[in-house]
Protein backbone atom coordinates (compact mmCIF):
# COMPACT_ATOMS: atom_id res chain seq x y z
CA UNK A 1 0.00 0.00 0.00
CA UNK A 2 1.48 3.56 -0.79
CA UNK A 3 1.83 5.57 2.05
CA UNK A 4 -0.78 8.83 2.03
CA UNK A 5 1.36 12.19 0.84
CA UNK A 6 1.04 16.00 2.23
CA UNK A 7 2.78 18.71 1.18
CA UNK A 8 4.01 22.28 2.66
CA UNK A 9 4.22 25.50 0.68
CA UNK A 10 5.94 28.16 2.87
CA UNK A 11 6.25 31.44 1.06
CA UNK A 12 8.64 34.37 3.49
CA UNK A 13 6.16 36.96 2.42
CA UNK A 14 3.02 35.58 3.60
CA UNK A 15 3.67 37.06 7.04
CA UNK A 16 1.39 36.46 9.90
CA UNK A 17 2.91 38.46 12.51
CA UNK A 18 6.35 39.21 14.40
CA UNK A 19 5.20 36.69 16.93
CA UNK A 20 5.35 38.62 20.76
CA UNK A 21 7.28 36.40 23.25
CA UNK A 22 4.90 36.53 25.94
CA UNK A 23 2.93 33.48 24.24
CA UNK A 24 5.15 31.35 25.97
CA UNK A 25 4.08 32.59 29.38
CA UNK A 26 3.02 30.65 32.00
CA UNK A 27 1.10 31.05 35.25
CA UNK A 28 2.16 30.33 39.42
CA UNK A 29 -0.73 30.66 41.56
CA UNK A 30 -1.14 30.27 45.41
CA UNK A 31 -2.57 26.59 44.65
CA UNK A 32 -2.10 22.94 45.94
CA UNK A 33 2.01 22.74 45.60
CA UNK A 34 2.65 25.04 43.18
CA UNK A 35 4.43 26.95 45.42
CA UNK A 36 4.92 25.62 48.85
CA UNK A 37 6.58 22.67 48.10
CA UNK A 38 6.62 23.60 44.38
CA UNK A 39 9.32 26.05 43.33
CA UNK A 40 9.67 26.65 47.18
CA UNK A 41 10.93 24.13 49.73
CA UNK A 42 13.86 25.20 52.12
CA UNK A 43 14.03 22.11 53.90
CA UNK A 44 15.08 20.55 50.26
CA UNK A 45 18.60 19.37 50.06
CA UNK A 46 18.45 21.01 46.34
CA UNK A 47 17.23 24.24 48.11
CA UNK A 48 19.41 27.36 47.86
CA UNK A 49 19.73 30.25 50.38
CA UNK A 50 16.18 31.44 49.73
CA UNK A 51 14.53 28.55 50.23
CA UNK A 52 13.93 27.23 46.51
CA UNK A 53 14.20 24.32 44.81
CA UNK A 54 17.21 24.65 42.26
CA UNK A 55 16.38 21.99 40.44
CA UNK A 56 12.91 23.14 40.11
CA UNK A 57 15.16 26.62 38.82
CA UNK A 58 16.80 24.54 36.13
CA UNK A 59 14.25 23.19 34.76
CA UNK A 60 11.67 26.37 34.02
CA UNK A 61 14.69 28.16 33.22
CA UNK A 62 15.27 25.58 29.90
CA UNK A 63 11.76 26.60 29.40
CA UNK A 64 12.54 29.98 28.66
CA UNK A 65 9.49 30.70 30.19
CA UNK A 66 9.78 35.16 29.44
CA UNK A 67 6.60 36.19 31.68
CA UNK A 68 4.64 34.17 34.54
CA UNK A 69 1.20 35.10 36.01
CA UNK A 70 0.90 35.38 39.07
CA UNK A 71 -0.35 35.24 42.56
CA UNK A 72 -3.92 33.82 40.97
CA UNK A 73 -6.48 32.61 39.38
CA UNK A 74 -8.73 32.21 41.66
CA UNK A 75 -6.62 32.89 44.70
CA UNK A 76 -6.23 36.72 43.76
CA UNK A 77 -10.23 37.41 44.18
CA UNK A 78 -9.72 37.11 47.51
CA UNK A 79 -5.89 38.02 48.13
CA UNK A 80 -4.75 41.09 50.31
CA UNK A 81 -1.52 41.82 48.60
CA UNK A 82 -0.56 43.75 51.83
CA UNK A 83 -0.45 40.72 53.88
CA UNK A 84 2.60 39.44 51.66
CA UNK A 85 4.98 41.91 52.21
CA UNK A 86 7.09 43.02 54.84
CA UNK A 87 8.51 41.23 57.65
CA UNK A 88 7.66 37.43 57.41
CA UNK A 89 7.44 37.09 60.88
CA UNK A 90 4.41 39.80 60.97
CA UNK A 91 2.67 37.83 58.28
CA UNK A 92 -0.78 36.49 59.08
CA UNK A 93 -2.00 32.94 57.89
CA UNK A 94 -5.68 33.27 56.19
CA UNK A 95 -7.79 30.90 54.70
CA UNK A 96 -8.20 30.66 51.46
CA UNK A 97 -11.78 30.61 50.16
CA UNK A 98 -10.83 29.91 46.60
CA UNK A 99 -9.25 26.44 46.99
CA UNK A 100 -10.74 26.27 50.74
CA UNK A 101 -6.90 25.71 52.06
CA UNK A 102 -4.65 27.46 54.23
CA UNK A 103 -2.27 30.71 53.26
CA UNK A 104 0.84 31.24 56.17
CA UNK A 105 2.22 33.81 53.39
CA UNK A 106 5.74 32.94 53.56
CA UNK A 107 5.76 33.72 49.63
CA UNK A 108 4.69 37.11 48.92
CA UNK A 109 5.58 39.70 46.22
CA UNK A 110 9.26 40.18 47.33
CA UNK A 111 10.16 36.55 47.83
CA UNK A 112 8.17 35.46 44.44
CA UNK A 113 10.05 38.47 42.47
CA UNK A 114 13.77 37.14 43.61
CA UNK A 115 12.68 34.02 42.11
CA UNK A 116 11.58 35.35 38.50
CA UNK A 117 15.01 36.63 38.72
CA UNK A 118 16.26 33.37 39.43
CA UNK A 119 14.54 31.80 36.13
CA UNK A 120 15.40 34.83 33.99
CA UNK A 121 11.26 35.74 33.99
CA UNK A 122 9.09 38.68 34.25
CA UNK A 123 5.82 39.35 36.38
CA UNK A 124 2.36 39.53 35.02
CA UNK A 125 0.64 40.79 37.93
CA UNK A 126 -2.79 40.30 38.97
CA UNK A 127 -4.98 42.75 41.29
CA UNK A 128 -8.05 41.65 43.57
CA UNK A 129 -11.17 42.89 41.66
CA UNK A 130 -13.37 40.23 43.86
CA UNK A 131 -13.68 41.70 47.38
CA UNK A 132 -11.60 44.66 46.96
CA UNK A 133 -11.15 47.63 43.97
CA UNK A 134 -9.57 50.46 42.17
CA UNK A 135 -8.06 52.23 46.00
CA UNK A 136 -6.47 48.89 46.47
CA UNK A 137 -4.90 48.33 42.80
CA UNK A 138 -3.70 51.91 42.54
CA UNK A 139 -1.84 51.34 46.10
CA UNK A 140 -0.26 48.25 45.14
CA UNK A 141 0.85 49.94 41.58
CA UNK A 142 2.47 52.91 43.66
CA UNK A 143 3.96 49.58 46.33
CA UNK A 144 5.70 48.38 43.10
CA UNK A 145 6.93 50.53 40.41
CA UNK A 146 6.62 54.36 42.14
CA UNK A 147 9.99 55.11 42.51
CA UNK A 148 9.63 57.51 46.03
CA UNK A 149 9.04 59.83 48.01
CA UNK A 150 4.57 58.45 48.27
CA UNK A 151 3.56 56.43 51.12
CA UNK A 152 3.67 53.01 49.32
CA UNK A 153 6.50 53.34 47.76
CA UNK A 154 8.65 54.53 50.45
CA UNK A 155 6.52 51.69 52.61
CA UNK A 156 8.48 48.66 49.65
CA UNK A 157 11.72 50.84 50.91
CA UNK A 158 11.57 50.04 54.47
CA UNK A 159 10.96 46.61 53.54
CA UNK A 160 14.69 46.13 52.00
CA UNK A 161 13.41 47.13 48.56
CA UNK A 162 14.94 49.95 47.04
CA UNK A 163 14.20 49.94 43.47
CA UNK A 164 10.92 49.91 42.13
CA UNK A 165 10.04 46.57 40.78
CA UNK A 166 9.11 47.81 37.38
CA UNK A 167 6.09 45.65 36.80
CA UNK A 168 4.74 46.43 33.39
CA UNK A 169 1.86 43.72 32.89
CA UNK A 170 -1.57 43.52 35.23
CA UNK A 171 -4.48 41.78 35.01
CA UNK A 172 -7.66 43.70 36.12
CA UNK A 173 -9.21 40.69 38.53
CA UNK A 174 -9.98 37.06 37.26
CA UNK A 175 -12.92 34.73 35.80
CA UNK A 176 -14.90 37.92 37.18
CA UNK A 177 -18.11 36.18 34.82
CA UNK A 178 -17.57 32.96 37.05
CA UNK A 179 -20.26 32.44 39.98
CA UNK A 180 -17.47 30.49 41.48
CA UNK A 181 -15.26 33.14 42.03
CA UNK A 182 -14.88 35.56 44.54
CA UNK A 183 -17.06 38.62 43.64
CA UNK A 184 -18.28 37.22 40.96
CA UNK A 185 -19.84 40.38 39.00
CA UNK A 186 -21.83 41.30 36.16
CA UNK A 187 -20.64 42.19 33.28
CA UNK A 188 -21.75 45.77 33.69
CA UNK A 189 -20.51 45.50 37.26
CA UNK A 190 -17.25 44.62 36.22
CA UNK A 191 -16.62 46.96 33.13
CA UNK A 192 -17.67 49.66 35.29
CA UNK A 193 -14.71 48.50 37.85
CA UNK A 194 -12.36 47.36 35.66
CA UNK A 195 -12.41 50.97 33.90
CA UNK A 196 -11.84 52.92 37.03
CA UNK A 197 -9.05 50.48 38.08
CA UNK A 198 -7.39 50.89 35.27
CA UNK A 199 -8.01 54.35 35.34
CA UNK A 200 -5.89 55.15 38.90
CA UNK A 201 -3.44 52.41 38.19
CA UNK A 202 -2.79 54.40 34.69
CA UNK A 203 -2.65 57.73 36.27
CA UNK A 204 -0.21 56.18 38.76
CA UNK A 205 2.07 54.72 36.37
CA UNK A 206 1.70 55.53 32.52
CA UNK A 207 3.49 53.03 31.36
CA UNK A 208 1.77 50.02 32.41
CA UNK A 209 -0.14 47.54 30.44
CA UNK A 210 -3.82 46.59 31.44
CA UNK A 211 -5.68 42.81 30.97
CA UNK A 212 -9.28 43.20 31.24
CA UNK A 213 -10.88 39.62 32.26
CA UNK A 214 -12.86 38.20 29.22
CA UNK A 215 -15.00 34.45 29.48
CA UNK A 216 -13.89 31.96 31.44
CA UNK A 217 -14.39 29.48 29.27
CA UNK A 218 -15.90 29.23 25.28
CA UNK A 219 -18.93 27.45 27.18
CA UNK A 220 -19.88 29.93 29.68
CA UNK A 221 -23.99 31.13 28.94
CA UNK A 222 -22.48 34.96 29.11
CA UNK A 223 -19.98 34.08 26.27
CA UNK A 224 -19.90 36.83 23.92
CA UNK A 225 -22.28 39.10 25.77
CA UNK A 226 -19.53 39.63 28.08
CA UNK A 227 -16.96 40.52 26.33
CA UNK A 228 -18.99 43.03 24.19
CA UNK A 229 -20.30 44.29 27.31
CA UNK A 230 -17.11 44.68 29.45
CA UNK A 231 -15.28 45.83 26.48
CA UNK A 232 -17.90 49.05 25.71
CA UNK A 233 -17.71 50.20 29.32
CA UNK A 234 -13.41 50.07 29.66
CA UNK A 235 -11.69 49.87 26.22
CA UNK A 236 -9.93 53.23 26.29
CA UNK A 237 -8.17 52.44 29.72
CA UNK A 238 -7.28 48.56 28.56
CA UNK A 239 -4.94 46.89 26.40
CA UNK A 240 -5.80 42.99 26.14
CA UNK A 241 -8.77 40.75 26.84
CA UNK A 242 -8.43 37.58 28.37
CA UNK A 243 -9.13 34.35 26.85
CA UNK A 244 -9.61 31.14 29.72
CA UNK A 245 -10.40 27.37 28.24
CA UNK A 246 -8.96 23.92 29.24
CA UNK A 247 -9.24 21.10 27.28
CA UNK A 248 -9.55 17.14 27.92
CA UNK A 249 -10.68 13.95 26.73
CA UNK A 250 -12.85 12.41 29.26
CA UNK A 251 -14.26 10.26 26.59
CA UNK A 252 -11.33 8.97 25.44
CA UNK A 253 -12.06 9.86 21.37
CA UNK A 254 -8.92 10.38 20.26
CA UNK A 255 -9.60 11.77 17.38
CA UNK A 256 -12.08 14.61 18.51
CA UNK A 257 -8.84 15.02 21.01
CA UNK A 258 -6.52 15.73 18.60
CA UNK A 259 -8.33 18.16 16.37
CA UNK A 260 -8.97 20.67 20.07
CA UNK A 261 -6.91 22.77 17.97
CA UNK A 262 -9.91 23.58 15.24
CA UNK A 263 -11.77 24.91 18.75
CA UNK A 264 -9.28 27.02 19.98
CA UNK A 265 -9.21 28.81 17.05
CA UNK A 266 -12.52 29.06 16.26
CA UNK A 267 -12.51 31.01 20.34
CA UNK A 268 -9.60 33.29 19.34
CA UNK A 269 -11.28 34.53 16.22
CA UNK A 270 -14.67 34.66 18.03
CA UNK A 271 -13.63 37.00 20.56
CA UNK A 272 -10.76 38.98 18.06
CA UNK A 273 -14.48 39.63 16.10
CA UNK A 274 -15.91 41.06 19.58
CA UNK A 275 -12.94 43.26 19.87
CA UNK A 276 -13.11 44.65 16.22
CA UNK A 277 -16.70 45.45 16.75
CA UNK A 278 -15.99 47.02 19.94
CA UNK A 279 -13.36 49.63 17.76
CA UNK A 280 -15.72 50.02 15.22
CA UNK A 281 -18.80 51.14 17.21
CA UNK A 282 -16.28 53.52 19.14
CA UNK A 283 -14.49 54.32 16.15
CA UNK A 284 -11.67 54.52 17.77
CA UNK A 285 -7.94 53.98 16.35
CA UNK A 286 -6.40 51.62 19.23
CA UNK A 287 -6.79 47.86 18.41
CA UNK A 288 -7.43 45.07 21.96
CA UNK A 289 -4.88 42.66 21.53
CA UNK A 290 -5.76 39.04 23.26
CA UNK A 291 -3.94 37.35 26.40
CA UNK A 292 -4.90 33.46 26.28
CA UNK A 293 -3.49 33.47 29.99
CA UNK A 294 -4.83 30.35 31.33
CA UNK A 295 -4.79 27.32 28.54
CA UNK A 296 -4.00 23.86 29.05
CA UNK A 297 -5.03 20.17 28.98
CA UNK A 298 -6.88 19.69 32.66
CA UNK A 299 -9.59 16.73 33.04
CA UNK A 300 -7.13 13.52 35.06
CA UNK A 301 -7.58 15.18 38.58
CA UNK A 302 -10.87 16.35 38.88
CA UNK A 303 -12.50 13.49 40.61
CA UNK A 304 -9.46 12.97 42.76
CA UNK A 305 -9.48 16.54 44.14
CA UNK A 306 -12.81 16.39 45.72
CA UNK A 307 -10.87 16.52 49.05
CA UNK A 308 -13.02 16.62 52.17
CA UNK A 309 -10.48 18.12 54.45
CA UNK A 310 -10.90 21.76 54.73
CA UNK A 311 -7.76 24.05 55.48
CA UNK A 312 -4.99 21.88 54.72
CA UNK A 313 -1.95 23.56 53.92
CA UNK A 314 -0.56 23.08 50.61
CA UNK A 315 -2.29 19.98 49.79
CA UNK A 316 -2.02 18.31 46.61
CA UNK A 317 -4.73 19.66 44.01
CA UNK A 318 -4.66 19.47 40.36
CA UNK A 319 -1.53 17.08 39.86
CA UNK A 320 -2.92 16.01 36.36
CA UNK A 321 -0.40 13.69 35.27
CA UNK A 322 -0.11 13.69 31.48
CA UNK A 323 0.00 11.25 28.99
CA UNK A 324 1.85 11.17 25.29
CA UNK A 325 -1.58 11.69 23.67
CA UNK A 326 -1.96 14.94 26.20
CA UNK A 327 1.47 16.19 24.96
CA UNK A 328 0.61 15.59 21.44
CA UNK A 329 -2.46 18.40 21.91
CA UNK A 330 -0.48 20.39 23.48
CA UNK A 331 1.89 21.05 20.51
CA UNK A 332 -1.39 21.22 18.67
CA UNK A 333 -2.73 24.17 20.68
CA UNK A 334 0.90 25.70 20.54
CA UNK A 335 0.29 25.95 16.71
CA UNK A 336 -2.66 27.50 16.76
CA UNK A 337 -1.54 30.24 19.31
CA UNK A 338 1.29 30.75 16.54
CA UNK A 339 -0.94 30.68 14.16
CA UNK A 340 -2.74 33.78 16.20
CA UNK A 341 0.17 35.84 16.80
CA UNK A 342 -1.51 38.77 14.92
CA UNK A 343 -3.75 39.08 17.64
CA UNK A 344 -2.49 36.55 20.50
CA UNK A 345 0.73 38.38 22.21
CA UNK A 346 0.37 36.97 25.14
CA UNK A 347 -0.52 33.25 26.73
CA UNK A 348 0.13 31.33 29.91
CA UNK A 349 0.36 27.27 29.96
CA UNK A 350 -1.55 27.29 33.45
CA UNK A 351 0.07 26.19 35.46
CA UNK A 352 4.06 25.79 35.70
CA UNK A 353 4.68 23.37 38.55
CA UNK A 354 3.11 20.64 40.38
CA UNK A 355 -0.61 22.23 39.83
CA UNK A 356 -1.40 20.94 35.97
CA UNK A 357 1.85 21.46 35.33
CA UNK A 358 4.64 20.80 32.89
CA UNK A 359 7.33 20.35 35.96
CA UNK A 360 6.52 17.63 38.86
CA UNK A 361 8.53 17.45 41.97
CA UNK A 362 8.46 14.78 45.17
CA UNK A 363 8.72 16.51 48.37
CA UNK A 364 12.31 16.09 49.83
CA UNK A 365 12.91 14.21 46.39
CA UNK A 366 13.30 14.91 42.85
CA UNK A 367 11.80 17.01 39.99
CA UNK A 368 11.03 15.75 36.47
CA UNK A 369 9.54 16.51 33.17
CA UNK A 370 5.77 15.56 32.09
CA UNK A 371 5.14 15.18 28.71
CA UNK A 372 3.89 18.01 27.80
CA UNK A 373 7.11 19.88 28.85
CA UNK A 374 8.66 19.07 25.58
CA UNK A 375 6.09 20.67 22.99
CA UNK A 376 6.11 23.90 25.15
CA UNK A 377 10.16 23.48 25.42
CA UNK A 378 10.38 23.48 21.44
CA UNK A 379 7.87 26.27 21.31
CA UNK A 380 9.76 28.12 23.56
CA UNK A 381 12.88 27.83 22.13
CA UNK A 382 12.47 27.50 18.13
CA UNK A 383 8.91 29.15 17.58
CA UNK A 384 10.54 33.28 18.26
CA UNK A 385 10.63 35.44 15.35
CA UNK A 386 8.21 35.89 12.41
CA UNK A 387 5.11 33.40 12.26
CA UNK A 388 4.63 32.57 8.68
CA UNK A 389 1.05 31.66 7.08
CA UNK A 390 2.07 27.72 5.36
CA UNK A 391 -0.62 26.29 2.80
CA UNK A 392 -1.22 22.81 3.89
CA UNK A 393 -2.38 19.95 1.29
CA UNK A 394 -3.10 16.93 3.94
CA UNK A 395 -5.81 14.27 3.95
CA UNK A 396 -8.66 14.96 5.78
CA UNK A 397 -10.67 12.51 8.83
CA UNK A 398 -14.21 13.09 10.55
CA UNK A 399 -15.08 12.51 14.25
CA UNK A 400 -17.30 12.71 16.31
CA UNK A 401 -16.89 16.43 17.51
CA UNK A 402 -15.36 17.56 13.76
CA UNK A 403 -15.57 17.37 10.40
CA UNK A 404 -12.63 17.68 7.64
CA UNK A 405 -9.67 17.94 10.29
CA UNK A 406 -6.90 17.87 8.29
CA UNK A 407 -4.46 14.89 9.35
CA UNK A 408 -1.32 17.34 9.38
CA UNK A 409 -1.28 20.62 11.10
CA UNK A 410 1.68 23.16 10.81
CA UNK A 411 2.92 26.51 11.12
CA UNK A 412 6.52 27.77 10.23
CA UNK A 413 8.73 30.26 12.17
CA UNK A 414 11.37 32.29 10.66
CA UNK A 415 14.10 33.68 12.75
CA UNK A 416 16.13 35.85 10.28
CA UNK A 417 18.66 37.24 12.77
CA UNK A 418 19.80 33.34 13.27
CA UNK A 419 19.23 32.27 9.94
CA UNK A 420 16.73 29.27 10.97
CA UNK A 421 13.05 28.24 9.84
CA UNK A 422 11.30 25.70 12.13
CA UNK A 423 8.23 23.76 11.08
CA UNK A 424 5.98 22.73 13.53
CA UNK A 425 3.85 19.54 13.00
CA UNK A 426 1.58 17.65 14.25
CA UNK A 427 -0.11 14.12 12.56
CA UNK A 428 -3.10 13.60 14.65
CA UNK A 429 -3.66 10.41 12.36
CA UNK A 430 -3.68 6.98 14.72
CA UNK A 431 -2.70 4.82 11.82
CA UNK A 432 -0.80 6.45 9.07
CA UNK A 433 2.24 7.77 8.65
CA UNK A 434 2.36 10.96 5.92
CA UNK A 435 4.86 11.03 3.26
CA UNK A 436 5.88 14.73 3.93
CA UNK A 437 7.32 17.51 0.77
CA UNK A 438 7.77 21.11 2.15
CA UNK A 439 8.89 23.73 -0.11
CA UNK A 440 11.38 25.92 1.86
CA UNK A 441 12.20 27.92 -1.68
CA UNK A 442 11.34 31.17 -0.92
CA UNK A 443 12.99 31.19 2.80
CA UNK A 444 16.61 29.42 0.57
CA UNK A 445 16.92 26.95 2.60
CA UNK A 446 20.50 25.36 2.88
CA UNK A 447 20.06 22.34 5.22
CA UNK A 448 18.09 19.97 7.45
CA UNK A 449 19.52 21.26 10.77
CA UNK A 450 17.61 18.66 13.49
CA UNK A 451 14.22 16.62 12.78
CA UNK A 452 12.98 16.32 16.27
CA UNK A 453 10.48 13.82 17.28
CA UNK A 454 8.22 12.88 20.06
CA UNK A 455 6.60 9.68 19.99
CA UNK A 456 5.38 6.72 21.87
CA UNK A 457 3.53 3.46 20.70
CA UNK A 458 0.80 3.96 24.42
CA UNK A 459 -0.77 6.58 23.79
CA UNK A 460 -1.76 6.72 27.48
CA UNK A 461 2.37 6.71 27.79
CA UNK A 462 3.37 9.00 31.45
CA UNK A 463 6.09 10.04 32.94
CA UNK A 464 7.03 9.63 36.53
CA UNK A 465 9.53 10.00 39.39
CA UNK A 466 10.37 6.50 39.07
CA UNK A 467 10.63 6.66 35.52
CA UNK A 468 10.98 10.21 34.28
CA UNK A 469 12.32 9.46 30.63
CA UNK A 470 9.25 7.15 29.19
CA UNK A 471 7.89 9.94 27.04
CA UNK A 472 10.95 12.27 26.08
CA UNK A 473 11.95 13.51 21.86
CA UNK A 474 14.38 11.74 19.43
CA UNK A 475 16.13 12.89 16.95
CA UNK A 476 14.97 11.90 13.47
CA UNK A 477 17.51 11.11 10.51
CA UNK A 478 15.51 10.93 7.61
CA UNK A 479 14.95 14.15 6.52
CA UNK A 480 16.28 15.64 3.14
CA UNK A 481 16.63 18.85 1.41
CA UNK A 482 17.27 18.98 -2.17
CA UNK A 483 16.51 22.40 -4.49
CA UNK A 484 15.10 23.88 -1.01
CA UNK A 485 12.33 20.76 -1.17
CA UNK A 486 12.68 18.84 2.27
CA UNK A 487 11.89 15.58 2.32
CA UNK A 488 10.42 13.35 5.22
CA UNK A 489 8.27 10.91 6.47
CA UNK A 490 6.07 11.87 9.61
CA UNK A 491 5.20 9.20 11.81
CA UNK A 492 2.07 8.38 12.82
CA UNK A 493 0.69 10.20 16.22
CA UNK A 494 3.69 12.52 16.68
CA UNK A 495 4.82 15.42 17.35
CA UNK A 496 7.41 17.03 14.75
CA UNK A 497 9.82 20.22 14.60
CA UNK A 498 12.08 20.64 11.91
CA UNK A 499 14.90 23.29 11.67
CA UNK A 500 16.05 24.12 8.76
CA UNK A 501 19.07 26.85 8.10
CA UNK A 502 18.42 29.27 5.82
CA UNK A 503 20.31 32.02 3.32
CA UNK A 504 17.88 35.10 3.78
Amino acid sequence: MCMKKATITIDRLRIIATIDNRIYGSFIEHLGRAVYDGIYEPTHPMADEDGFRKDVIQLVKKLNVPIIRYPGGNFVSGYNWEDGVGPRSERPTKLDLAWFTRENNEIGLHEFSKWLKKVDSEMMMAVNLGTRGADEARNLVEYCNHPGGSYWSDLRKSHGVLEPYAIKTWCLGNEMDGPWQIGHKTAVEYGRLANEAGKVMRWTDPQIELVACGSSNIDMPTFAEWEATVLDLSYDQVDYLSLHNYYGNPTDDTPSYLAKGIEMDEFIKSVVAICDYVKAKKRSKKKINLSFDEWNVWYHSREADQFNERWQFAPHLLEDIYTFEDALLVGGLLITLIKNADRVHMACLAQLVNVIAPVMTKTGGKAWCQTIFYPFLHASLHGRGVALQVNVDSPKYDCTQFTDVPVLDAVAVWNEEDKTATLFVLNRSLEEDLDLSCDFRSLKASGVLEHIVLEHADLKAVNSVENPDNVVPVQSRGASLAGGRLSCVVKRATWNVIRVSTKV
